[in-house]
């Protein structure tokens, strides 16, 4: 999940990635490697220290519910990892600081300690997102299926159970980093492919662990733990004063709409709030033009023509009425940007390994084993870099037996879960998953964009249609997804991490090790999770709920197109979702003609996409932390780019850890005592009118 600065696949947000790397004869103004010469680097075995882990342990449980929350309602995650490195020094920070005063500490905090922290930490609430917990692995329960009258025979419904949920996972999830493994220094080394997000956080990283750094950490670590208070203090304020969200705190009717039919409002929320900060401004201007393009305008007038385009008397829910436009046009745009995506990022992954072939044929090319000598045209800090990347080898012979050991495992096992998907699905989907996988650690290295879930929809479409409807198509494709995705999915962030190791001069071998074990952490801490919100919240996937997971209606009906076709569609529906689907691609075309300076103007059809389906509530809350951010910056830009991350990771945090007493709240049955309301002055009057004729 992270990685990038909102989480893409198609979910990925954010866009004006750099694309290329620094060239050989770059100097850096400042070596980061003559700040830290004179202190001896760990050996990898010392770089995995068990307090590293206890503390990826409890930021891994913390960050997986904030991303399980974001899954669960908006789909839109953005990048953790600047949280998970401030909280990794903090915690770590305070627990030397307290054995160096008791004598009691025998190691110091290294920041190949805190790369392996942030690793494992993301490795574990990756899983959250890549589990498809609120997509592909949702969208096979019954609660799901309910909603559409197509394929929801007991052959393509899979209900969510804690321990199939995790087997699967440890079945799947280890896949992709055994794929991507032999060729870490062909992309880290030879290519020199930059991977913006893995470089960022390892320049955060790298700050922490210098004087000046430090200092400038700790303030930012206060300033997370003030706003995680609040946050967290107000999520209890709306949780005990306003009824929960059954009650609804603020609801500001628009459009003539009925309140209750209404998804144009806001409500207050900490994390929309905290993560429209983190997000660029083109993200969350486009979610609030989706939002009133489709709430303000479209769906409206197609309500009008209810008993002409669709029976009048079919349920709000129903697919063959007014939610079926909704469902599908938001399909038609999602897959039209990520086709637009897919086959710009395979156009610049061909081109990019046609260039970096012909150059690497030359006689200095970088090398390939530790005994090569270094280039002297490298600088100070990539030769300390390239030398010790290069040191500690992850043997070749270990990836491909690992890959071929669980692949063998798993389409031996997979079909004992998911009975429609037959084992050699499975076996075709492994021999060309190895490519899938280069190719997005590839593009990802380039553009900062995973298209995981691009790929995932991939395998929905293929997979389903192989299997057929009669035969459990939906489920198998669904299923299919989940492997595709896992698969793709952790082979590019493996290689964000490796950069950001390389950087760190953090040893490949620790870091294998940190995410393997963040992986093992979250194929269990993950289910148990989304397990704790199914029992909590009971009306978890339904539309109009406070989790209404829309990604996971969004894949099932997917995979009901992939086995059934458009029949199911009401009116003009596929009319209209072949005029989005254009749009997005010429849209997303427009954006790359204008250049960034005009692209900046030009909404995300992927962010537009989103409040088609699930309504514009958080729209309005993260352009509020858009507002917030903006006048932060016209104030004083230094203090706002320095301290902003943290502010939003602190109302993320706070608002996110607060599901937890919340769900347990939830699960004893304890109902919030107060219900506190803003109505309209036409609603208090008929409330009032009614109030008053009772007590008479």
């Amino acid at each position: 999940m992270e990685r990038a600065s909102s989480k893409r696949g198609d979910e990925k947000a954010e866009e004006d990635g750099v694309v290329g790397g620094p060239s050989k004869n770059e100097v850096e103004e400042e070596s980061i490697e003559r700040v830290f010469e004179s202190k001896e680097v760990p050996p990898w075995q010392s770089q995995l220290t068990l307090r590293a882990f206890v503390v990826s342990f409890v930021l891994g449980i913390l960050f997986t519910f904030i991303v399980m929350k974001l899954n669960l309602t908006t789909g839109i995650i953005p990048s953790l990892n600047v949280s998970a490195g401030l909280l990794g020094f903090f915690f770590v920070k305070t627990w030397t600081k307290f054995l160096h005063r008791s004598g009691l500490l025998k190691q110091p905090f290294t920041r190949q300690e805190n790369t392996v922290i942030q690793t494992c930490v993301v490795a574990t609430s990756g899983i959250a997102f890549s589990g498809g917990f609120g997509s592909y692995l949702y969208g096979m329960s019954d609660v799901i299926a309910k909603q559409a009258t197509e394929a929801d025979n007991a052959a393509n419904i899979k209900s969510p159970a804690l321990g199939w949920m995790i087997g699967f996972l440890f079945i799947v999830s280890f896949l992709g980093l055994f794929s991507v493994v032999p060729l870490r220094k062909i992309m880290i080394v030879d290519f020199k492919l930059i991977y913006p997000s893995g470089t960022a956080t390892a320049h955060l990283i790298n700050s922490f662990h210098t004087p000046k750094g430090a200092k400038l950490a700790k303030k930012q670590v206060r300033s997370l733990g003030k706003f995680f208070s609040f946050s967290f203090l107000w999520g209890f304020f709306q949780w005990f004063f306003t009824g929960g969200d059954d009650c609804g705190f603020v609801n500001f009717p628009t459009f003539g709409a009925k309140a209750y039919e209404n998804k144009f409002y806001f409500d207050f929320s900490a994390t929309y709030v905290g993560v429209g900060m983190i997000c660029p401004y083109i993200v969350n201007i486009s979610l609030l033009v989706g939002g009133i393009l489709s709430w303000g305008i479209m769906w409206p007038l197609i309500k009008d023509r209810k008993g002409h385009w669709y029976p009048a008397d079919v349920s709000p829910s129903s697919l063959h009425g007014i939610q079926g436009y909704r469902v599908f046009i938001a399909i038609a745009m999602i897959l039209g940007d990520g086709l637009y995506n897919f086959v710009k990022v395979l156009y610049i992954t061909i081109f990019g390994l046609y260039h970096q072939m012909r150059g690497k044929r030359s006689a200095d090319a970088l090398p390939v084993d530790g005994r090569s000598a270094l280039p002297n045209s490298l600088s100070y800090d990539d030769q300390c870099r390239t030398q010790l990347f290069l040191k500690d080898q992850i043997p070749t012979w270990l990836a491909i037996a690992g890959y071929v050991i669980i692949a063998v495992i798993s389409a031996g096992t997979l079909p004992l879960i998911f009975h429609p998907l037959k084992w050699y699905y499975i076996l075709v989907i492994y021999i060309f998953s190895p490519i899938l996988a280069f190719c997005n650690a590839y593009g990802c290295g380039l553009t900062d964009w995973s298209l995981a879930s691009t790929y995932g929809k991939l395998a929905i479409f293929v997979i389903g249609a192989w299997a057929g409807a009669s035969s459990g198509g939906v489920l198998a494709g669904l299923a299919a997804c989940g492997v595709m995705m896992n698969i793709v999915s952790t082979a590019s962030d493996l290689m964000q991490d490796f950069k950001t190791g390389y950087m760190t001069l953090a040893s490949p071998r620790s870091m294998f090790v940190s995410q393997v074990i963040g992986t093992a952490m979250g194929c269990v801490i993950c289910p148990c999770v989304f397990w704790l919100f199914i029992k909590a919240f009971h009306d978890l996937g339904l539309p109009g709920s406070q989790y209404p997971a829309p990604y996971a209606t969004v894949y099932r009906n997917m995979a009901i197109l992939g086995v059934e076709g458009f029949s199911a569609l009401p009116e003009h529906c596929l009319t209209l979702c072949y005029i989005f689907f254009a749009g997005a691609i010429f849209i997303n075309a427009v954006r790359d003609l204008v250049g960034k300076k005009w692209a900046q103007y030009i909404p995300l059809p992927m962010a537009m996409a989103i409040p088609f389906y699930i309504g514009s509530y958080f729209a309005i809350d993260m352009c509020i932390g858009s507002l917030i951010l903006f006048v932060w910056r016209k104030l004083n830009k230094a203090k706002a780019d320095a301290f902003a991350p943290a502010v939003a990771s602190g109302l993320i945090c706070g608002d996110g850890i607060w599901t937890l007493p919340s769900s347990v709240l939830a699960l004893v049955g304890v109902k919030p005592p107060i219900c506190m309301k803003f109505l309209s002055q036409k609603t208090n009057v008929k409330v009032d009118d009614f109030l008053t004729g009772l007590k008479s």
